[in-house]
Parts: C-alpha cells; sequence; structure tokens
C-alpha cells in the first residue's frame, strides 16, 4: 500500500514539473528553480523533484542541457496514430498523416495500449541520429478487447494465454469469470477492466470454443480471433424466421415477369445459396435478351431492422476451408432469397438486349420476379460446353459464344487477367485434411463471371453518368486504383531475372504488358510466385462513393450488385439503385462513405481469416509428415528466413536462417534473396529447393522445413 502511494505522489508530481517547464516555454531550469515555482520549499520534495528530472531524463522525457539544468525534449508535440506492436514487447506508432515517420514506443512507455488501437503519443524531440520516440498519453480507440486463446486455471485464480503474438499481456481471470471453463481448454475472454498500475488486464471468458486441436475449436478460435461472430443473436434469427416465403399477388404486379422464360443458375456443386441467375431468349428481331438476376435481398431486410445492422455489422460471409459463416441467416441466405429451381422468387434484375457481338443495343434495370427451370454445377455446365450436348445446350453455347467476345473486349482494353492457383482441401468427416488440390476455372466458371462483370458495370454506369460536379449522384462503388510507380518498377526489375520484360511507361502499357506476362508464365514453376507478386504490387480494390474506376478490370464504372446474399456492399447499390429508379435526387454521401469504409474493413478480415483457415489445413495436412521431403520453389524471404511452397500440394512454411548451417546467411531485400556472407551462395525467389518437412506447430499455425544440401 505504501508503495502504490509513493508512485501515485511520484506520478503526480511528474505532470506538475511538465507544467511548469511547458507554463515558462521551456525555460532550462533545475530543481530548486522548479521547486520554487511549485511552492515546496520541504527537503524531502526538491530531492523527489530533482530524482524525477534525472530519471525521467534518462527515459527521454527531459533533457540536461547544462550541469543540473532540464528542459522538456519536445514541448506539446503530441501526435495521434495506430500501434504497431514488434516482438520484443515495443512498438512503433503509425501517425495519420502519411508525411509523418513512425514513433518508437518503448515497453514501459506504452501505457497499456496494445496493437492496432488508435493512441495519442507524445514525441520527444529527436536525438541527433536517433529514431523518433514517445510515450501514449491516451488510448483514443481500442482495436480489440476480445481475444481467443487457453484457459490457465490454478487454485485461487486464473490466467488466459492468448493465441495472438502481438497481444504481448496475459489476461488475469477471477474463478467467478470463468463461465465454466475448464483448464486448458480454448476460450475466447473479453477485457473488462485494467487497472491504472497493473501489469495484466482483467478479463471474462465470453465463449468456449472446446478442446484444443479439434477442427470446429480452431475454426471457430480463426473467426473469433478477426472479430467474426460465432452465431446470431436470437433476436435476429427470429426477425428472419417471421419471413414468409409466400410471394402475394400484389407484389407480382409491381415487377416484371420472367417466369415464363429460360432461366438457370450455374453454382458449385456444394453451394447452398444461389444469389444470381441468367435468363436468355431469342428476340424477333435475331438479337437476344440477357437477363442477370440477382437475389432481391433488399426486398426482404429493411433499413435499420435487426436484420439490416447485423448483415452491416458482419459486411461479409466469411469463407473458411470447411465451411460458410453467412452474412445473412439461412433462412434467408440458403431458403427465402436463394434461388432455387422450380420456385418464384423475387429479384433485381439487369436485362441487356445484346447482338451476335456482345454489344449492348438496350438495357433495363429493376424488379422482377423469375422461376429458375435448372440447377446446374459448374462440372454440368462445362460438360455441355464440351460436348455441345445437353440440357439447354443451345442456349448454354450461345452464351458461352457472347462471353468470349465480352471477356477478350476487357482484355483489349486494358484489363489484367489474375489467374492464380486456389488451393483447396478433401476433407474428411471430422474436418482433417486427407488431400490438396488446386481448382482450376473454366469455360462455365468465366460465362458467369463475364455476364456478372456487364451487370455490375452497366448498373455503376447507368448510375455514374447521370451527374457531374456537385451534380454527382451518390452511389456506392467498386474501386480499384492504378499501381504505384515504385512498386510496379520493382516488380519488373525482378520479372526481368526470369527473362520476362515488362513495359510501365503509363498505365495502359503496364496493364498490357502485365497481361502478356500472365500468359508467358502459364504452367510454369514460377506462375504462382509471379502472380502472387504481381498481384502485391497493385493497389487493393475498396468500396468508395468517391470513384468509379476499376484499374484491374479496365473499367470507367464498376460496382457490385450481383451478390447481396454474401456481400452488405450489394445490398446498398440494390437500395440506391432503386431509390434513384424511382425518381429520387442525390443523397447524404458522407453517411454511405462511412459505411463503405466499414466494409472495406470487413472484407480484408474475411480474407484474412480465409488465409488464416488456409494455413491452419496445411499444418494439419503436414503434421504427419515429419520428416518427408519435397520439391518447393522459394516463395518470400525475410531477415529471419525464407518462406517454401511445395511444388505438389502448394502448402508454404519457413526454412530459418538459423537451421543453414553452411553459412551464415542475411537479407538481401532488393534482390528478394539470401545470401551466404562467405561462399556468396545464393536462394532467391523463385529457386527450386528440396525441403524436409522439420517441424509443425498448428497453435501458430506454423509450418518449418529444413532445407536438404
Amino acid at each position: 500500500m505504501k508503495q502504490k502511494k509513493e508512485n501515485a505522489y511520484r506520478e503526480v508530481l511528474t505532470h506538475l514539473i511538465v507544467d511548469i517547464f511547458e507554463k515558462s516555454n521551456n525555460t532550462p531550469l533545475n530543481y530548486k528553480q522548479v521547486a520554487a515555482k511549485l511552492n515546496l520549499s520541504e527537503s524531502d520534495s526538491k530531492n523527489a523533484i530533482a530524482e524525477i528530472l534525472s530519471d525521467e531524463s534518462k527515459s527521454g522525457k527531459f533533457l540536461q542541457v547544462e550541469r543540473g539544468k532540464f528542459k522538456l525534449r519536445q514541448l506539446n508535440v503530441y501526435i495521434q496514430g495506430k500501434v504497431d506492436m514488434t516482438a520484443d514487447g515495443s512498438a512503433y506508432v503509425v501517425p495519420e498523416d502519411e508525411l509523418e515517420s513512425d514513433i518508437h514506443i518503448a515497453p514501459r512507455k506504452l501505457r497499456q495500449a496494445l496493437h492496432n488501437d488508435i493512441v495519442k503519443v507524445h514525441v520527444y524531440e529527436r536525438r541527433k541520429g536517433r529514431k523518433r520516440e514517445g510515450e501514449v498519453v491516451e488510448i483514443i480507440q481500442r482495436a480489440k478487447t476480445d481475444f481467443t486463446g487457453t484457459i490457465d486455471i490454478s487454485k485461487s485464480y486464473a490466467f488466459f494465454l492468448p493465441d495472438d503474438r502481438k497481444m504481448i499481456h496475459d489476461i488475469f481471470i477471477p474463478l467467478d469469470n470463468l463461465d465454466g471453463a475448464q483448464h486448458g481448454e480454448k476460450v475466447v475472454v473479453s477485457i473488462v477492466e485494467w487497472p491504472k498500475n497493473a501489469k495484466n488486464p482483467i478479463g471474462r471468458v465470453k465463449n468456449i470454443l472446446g478442446k484444443k486441436g479439434e477442427n470446429d475449436t480452431e475454426m471457430n478460435a480463426i473467426l473469433a480471433d478477426f472479430g467474426f461472430p460465432l452465431s446470431f443473436p436470437p433476436q435476429v434469427e427470429a426477425e428472419a424466421n417471421a419471413i414468409s416465403e409466400q410471394i402475394s399477388d400484389d407484389e407480382i404486379k409491381k415487377r416484371r415477369d420472367f417466369r415464363d422464360i429460360l432461366t438457370f443458375t450455374i453454382d458449385p456443386f456444394d453451394a447452398k445459396d444461389f444469389d444470381d441467375a441468367i435468363s436468355f431468349q431469342t428476340l424477333d428481331n435475331g438479337n437476344y435478351e440477357v437477363g442477370v438476376h440477382i437475389a432481391d435481398v433488399s426486398h426482404y431486410v429493411q433499413p435499420d431492422s435487426l436484420l439490416d445492422k447485423e448483415a452491416f455489422e458482419r459486411g461479409t460471409s466469411v469463407y473458411l476451408v470447411d465451411r460458410v459463416i453467412p452474412m445473412l441467416p439461412e433462412r434467408l441466405s440458403n431458403g427465402v432469397c436463394s434461388l432455387r429451381p422450380h420456385e418464384d422468387k423475387l429479384c433485381f434484375s439487369a436485362v441487356f438486349e445484346m447482338d451476335d457481338k456482345a454489344n449492348v443495343l438496350n438495357q433495363w434495370f429493376g424488379r422482377t420476379v423469375i422461376n429458375s427451370n435448372r440447377r446446374f454445377s459448374y462440372e454440368e455446365a462445362q460438360e455441355v460446353i464440351e460436348t455441345q450436348s445437353g440440357d439447354h445446350a443451345a442456349e448454354i453455347l450461345k452464351l458461352n459464344q457472347l462471353a468470349y467476345i465480352l471477356r477478350e473486349r476487357k482484355f483489349k482494353n486494358g484489363a489484367i487477367s489474375f489467374e492464380s492457383e486456389e488451393v483447396k482441401f478433401h476433407l474428411d468427416e471430422k474436418g482433417k485434411p486427407l488431400g490438396v488440390y488446386t481448382k482450376v476455372r473454366k469455360d462455365a466458371h468465366k460465362l458467369i463471371e463475364d455476364f456478372m462483370l456487364l451487370a455490375n458495370r452497366k448498373v455503376a454506369e447507368y448510375i455514374g453518368k447521370q451527374g457531374r460536379g456537385k451534380n454527382k449522384l451518390t452511389f456506392v462503388y467498386r474501386f480499384h486504383d492504378t499501381p504505384n510507380l515504385e512498386t510496379l518498377t520493382t516488380f519488373s526489375q525482378f520479372a526481368l531475372r526470369f527473362g520476362h520484360k515488362l513495359t510501365i511507361k503509363t498505365d495502359k502499357e503496364a496493364a498490357r504488358s502485365l497481361n502478356a506476362l500472365l500468359t508467358k508464365i502459364e504452367g510454369t514453376k514460377e506462375q504462382n510466385m509471379l502472380t502472387t507478386l504481381a498481384i502485391r504490387s497493385m493497389a487493393k480494390a475498396i468500396y468508395t462513393t468517391k470513384s468509379t474506376s476499376h484499374y484491374g478490370l479496365a473499367f470507367d464504372y464498376y460496382t457490385h450488385f450481383t451478390s447481396p446474399i454474401r456481400r452488405y456492399p450489394d445490398v446498398m447499390v440494390h437500395r440506391l439503385l432503386q431509390f434513384y429508379l424511382d425518381g429520387g435526387k442525390k443523397i447524404n454521401a458522407e453517411h454511405y462513405e462511412k459505411m463503405t469504409e466499414h466494409s472495406s474493413q470487413m472484407e480484408k478480415k474475411a480474407a484474412e481469416a480465409e488465409r488464416a483457415s488456409i494455413k491452419y489445413k496445411q499444418a494439419e495436412y503436414l503434421e504427419d509428415q515429419i520428416g518427408v521431403e519435397y520439391t518447393g520453389i522459394v516463395s518470400g524471404v525475410t531477415e529471419w528466413g525464407m518462406y517454401v511452397e511445395i511444388q505438389e500440394n502448394k502448402c508454404e512454411g519457413m526454412v530459418r536462417l538459423r537451421d543453414i548451417t553452411d553459412d551464415f546467411y542475411t537479407l538481401d531485400e532488393k534482390n528478394y534473396a539470401i545470401i551466404g556472407q562467405r561462399k556468396k551462395k545464393k536462394y532467391q525467389l523463385g529457386d527450386e529447393v528440396r525441403i524436409k518437412v522439420k517441424k509443425v506447430d498448428l497453435e501458430k499455425r506454423q509450418i518449418d522445413f529444413t532445407l536438404m544440401s
């Protein structure tokens, strides 16, 4: 208790001392002058001031400008930014102002800030040749308060050990906050309190995930770790269950009726939610009418309803290796809204009159009712294309012919063809991976994709071209910026090492050159690695109201209209499109921009969760293959090791530099290589190597390899 009082007194006195220097314009003062300004005459107080000035000058807050005289290192400089934790427990704060350099924060100066928190930092005066340093003075916004990990229970208390390596504090759990959790179980814990001078936060168990290592436990842990809920709230489920599947005659009368026109869906064989369908008919004038029919989610999910709020918070469906976590309850995603065959369904549609050269002569957007004649899997539709026979063969073949023309036109205009390999797993009934394969995209996949792209582009054009400047209509676009010249130059220099020359003087030249490269490397050992690097050199696509174009697709206007069951931005697009079709005028852009920012963030989290589930399954697949040798390709290099992707199964692991014993290797960042300092042996991105599986850590989703000589 005495120590606590002394610490509190010292903290208050430190703040008072700082105030004195700030009020005196940071004039150098000695401890006696500070004491006089604070009206403190007792020797104990003076000694305490002298001690604080001495200690804080060592920590960096004060600067001793001459013997016994001090001043603040920097007067009242505060910067706001995001915390980026490092492995040693210190951190960097990345300022919101991109022109500001990062600020190093020592562990004791973090003041309970955690990874990705938004904080206010007091920046010290920079010492010559040193990086900027500071201390956290305020936590403005916590990035997260829920963490996944393992519970460790002793007789009188419990501790929670987080899985997240950047969460550097264990969490203290009082026994009455365990909520039934047992020792060693994987759980989700919420931080409920963090006393000012306590080393560890206090938490409570929010969810019990189950036994470590079990498939359901680990998949749910990934979801919880990225902030996705594990179930729908009961009141949201109740609202979904109250929606009727019956469609009234009055509702049908308000819509364009496509029930007598040939309509079908093409989806993966195991799909349960069908959110798009294609209708096709030949018109009397010899042209073709192609309808892109999208589940009318916005008819059932009304603004500000519980369903709507939940869908917005989730932002997207999440696709893990063995499961889909839907944005909407199954009652809607797999039932009411799903375009199942031989059932009347409500849609929002984009309908095009096209000629034999795939030119759009007329278009129509609006609400419809359909009745799908047939549900095709991709494999079934592909068989029709390849054999030119089967159900609705004439219509599918004509659609495929039109899709080819749309595709060629897109690439001619500068679209980039990124065809990276998608890793899939054969799983047993318990979710354990038995084998790995790569998904092959054929004409049936591309047919659907090309007509979805057409609908997305034409909807965006229809709204985007209606106003300019102040009269521009508020709308949600899928924006993809032009690539950063510096990163593209670095990539082109690397591609040159494989004999591939890129021309990047203009954006259009860069796109054409990239396409030529991606076509040339198809089927080569460097395909996956070069494609991945090319994608990394591109800007990331986002949702926004501010910009309309998509560089990667070479479209001046582009949006997401075609997947409202699994993407919230598509729901916003449907609502806005109907609002303008009904004669509505411009509405608040700022409100929608905030919504698009949230949607982009949730999309990023969903992609990270998907990658984490793949990493887990790769580790699980190799867990019983310790000592097995494989041929791999160097897929990445870092200061501590090189990543290798096994050619046979696409599993990626690390060869740690400390385990390569024939030399001392260091990173050559510019050349994507590690180089031996004595023998100058080099391992570079794209090199073929032989490795052996050394170690697998399922909890950390890490695979370690040994390099074979």
